[in-house]
């Protein structure tokens, strides 16, 4: 389980189709953009990442809806945010805002030059040559219908978006993924003793997901797809025993709680 992570298992991170929350209206694919607007609130979230700092400079999100011209929209607070603060289940809200509705063509996330790297105390800057240039591209396949409300997550896998480039550089290549309210299982718990640095890994055959623990020993699982998953309590100091756990049942809209996990010498 040590080399999952160099192993290229967080290939699930890659940036792939949004789902949506439900709407408080029913939700007609033929509506238009001439019809209303929806409701819509990104929030922003970070995969795990062993840096002591990830300070990510976002300045505008661009949404393009199907016959309609882009929006753009100034986030809640443009300027940069450190994606360690949105570990295990903590967000932040990105925008929120009315949008056309209609079917969903692109949203982009669009970047400043004030992105770095904390490392060993040691601050380095982020070179984001495309991503600064054109934005972060997601491309969605969903509706929004007139008078609906909905809830985005989007997730920055700040591990997999960092890469050294060597002598003391390093560069951003942003992976991300998103999930809604109805896709999005959850697993949370306790692993101790903090002496052990524990990662867990939840695998569901398929795609393999990571978390760092908190302080406390507390790691939350969000935007998992439903499904059943092994859970592996993975040790990296000592001689403290790695834990698996099968066969744990998630389903959406659902928080599976494992407890207190005590790894033992």
């Amino acid at each position: 389980m040590k080399n999952l992570l160099h192993a290229g298992v967080f290939a699930c991170f890659t940036v792939g189709l949004f789902s949506f929350s439900g709407c408080k209206k029913d939700n007609d694919p033929t509506i238009t953009s001439s019809q209303g607007t929806a409701h819509m609130s990104m929030h922003l979230t970070d995969a795990p990442a062993n840096y002591d700092a990830v300070y990510i400079d976002i300045q505008k999100v661009e949404v393009t809806m199907e016959g309609s011209a882009a929006v753009l929209l100034a986030p809640v607070r443009p300027g940069v945010y450190d994606l360690l603060q949105f570990r295990n289940g903590l967000d932040t809200l990105l925008v929120r805002a009315d949008v056309p509705a209609g079917k969903v063509n692109q949203i982009r996330l669009v970047l400043g030059s004030n992105n770095s790297v904390v490392v060993d105390g040691q601050s380095y800057a982020l070179n984001t040559p495309s991503a600064q240039e054109s934005g972060l591209k997601l491309n969605l396949n969903q509706t929004f219908a007139a008078g609906g409300s909905y809830d985005i997550w989007v997730d920055f896998d700040a591990g997999k978006s960092i890469v050294e480039t060597g002598n003391g550089k390093y560069q951003l290549k942003p992976v991300v993924r998103a999930y809604s309210s109805l896709t999005d299982g959850r697993i949370k718990g306790y692993v101790l003793p903090a002496a052990a640095f524990t990662t867990v890994y939840a695998s569901n055959g398929t795609d393999v997901y990571a978390a760092i623990p908190a302080a406390d020993g507390f790691f939350q699982f969000n935007g998992l797809p439903a499904g059943t998953y092994q859970v592996t309590y993975d040790a990296t100091a000592g001689t403290y025993a790695d834990v698996t756990l099968p066969n744990i049942a998630v389903s959406y809209g659902v928080t599976v709680d494992l407890g207190t996990k005590v790894l033992i010498p």
